[in-house]
């Protein structure tokens, strides 16, 4: 089976992070919750999961691909042989061959049972571009060689992202998906880079990571607190305040549709034409999430969010590592 014709079906289905988000205060009791909620997903149709070799470092030792691997060997439930499994390369200051590259898939491979998609997690352009064409190479090497179905890159802008087009199509090698941190609190690359309108012109799917924005859509955080600990505490310090209208108005469109903020969020996501991956540990966010589904936002209401969350003056911070 075909990359695309895995991930085209998750439109209309939803899709799934299973990563670094999973693994904040993870301890082994979990197990069995995260299983449950890998299950509940694919039942519902939700068929893409998706990872890296760097969520579960130190410690954890690649814990979230040996679990995703696990929980996927063990489901016997329908949908199964839809599930496809997505893994991305970070591209580590040690990994400087694309030889580095093959083996880190085939680690992968090896702790996931398989890859179907293998994306380079970021893009080195904004620090050492000189590193950056050996690890493409073995991105590739891996398409090649038969070693995954398909090919994706995270974090890459619209200049960025026709460079390795144009270097992938010399070698045969189709780019399936592009990741971006895209959200009513992070419309940057797609309202000023213009990423979608390159990836509509190549063919390419939107993937849109931290839907939620960490959780600030959701509607659970006051802007009086309680706040989470760390940076990210601090962080909804200062976007809470000035995030209110646009809160406002997705709990008036969720009231008005019998949905939760989430849903209506993530909605907006599918909306746009990007397939959102959102994370969940439990089953009741798993259950929350998949609410998201089935159904689809109006033109108006579309509309008003844009224009409210044009009007937000505080967005959510960009990757450092989001090209151009």
């Amino acid at each position: 089976m075909q990359i695309q014709q895995l991930i085209l079906p998750t439109m209309g289905c939803g899709t799934w992070a299973w990563g670094n988000r999973l693994l904040w205060g993870y301890d082994e009791s979990m197990d069995s919750q995260l299983q449950a909620v890998f299950n509940l997903c694919v039942s519902n149709g939700v068929t893409l999961f998706d990872t890296g070799d760097s969520y579960g470092t130190g410690r954890l030792n690649g814990r979230s691909e040996l679990l995703l691997g696990r929980f996927t060997h063990e489901y016997q439930g329908i949908n199964k042989e839809d599930i496809c499994i997505a893994t991305k390369l970070a591209a580590y200051p040690w990994r400087l061959t694309r030889q580095s590259m093959v083996k880190a898939g085939k680690s992968s491979a090896q702790r996931l049972g398989r890859v179907d998609l293998v994306q380079m997690h970021w893009s080195t352009a904004n620090y050492a571009p000189w590193q950056e064409g050996a690890l493409l190479d073995g991105l590739a090497d891996l398409y090649e060689q038969g070693l995954v179905k398909g090919v994706g890159l995270s974090n890459y802008g619209p200049k960025r992202l026709q460079w390795v087009h144009k270097r992938f199509t010399e070698r045969g090698v189709p780019i399936a998906t592009l990741q971006v941190q895209y959200s009513l609190l992070s419309t940057y690359p797609v309202t000023q880079l213009r990423v979608k309108d390159v990836c509509d012109e190549l063919g390419i799917k939107l993937i849109a990571y931290s839907p939620l924005a960490l959780g600030i859509l959701t509607g659970k955080y006051s802007e009086k607190g309680p706040f989470p600990k760390g940076i990210r505490g601090l962080l909804f310090r200062q976007l809470l305040p000035g995030t209110q209208p646009l809160l406002s108005c997705l709990r008036e469109i969720a009231q008005l549709r019998n949905k939760t903020m989430s849903q209506v969020a993530l909605n907006w996501c599918i909306c746009k034409g990007t397939i959102p991956i959102p994370g969940a540990k439990t089953v009741e966010q798993a259950k929350e999430n998949i609410g998201a589904l089935g159904w689809k936002l109006d033109a108006s209401e579309i509309a008003e969010l844009d224009r409210v969350a044009a009007s937000v003056d505080k967005k959510m911070v960009q990757n450092i590592f989001q090209t151009k």
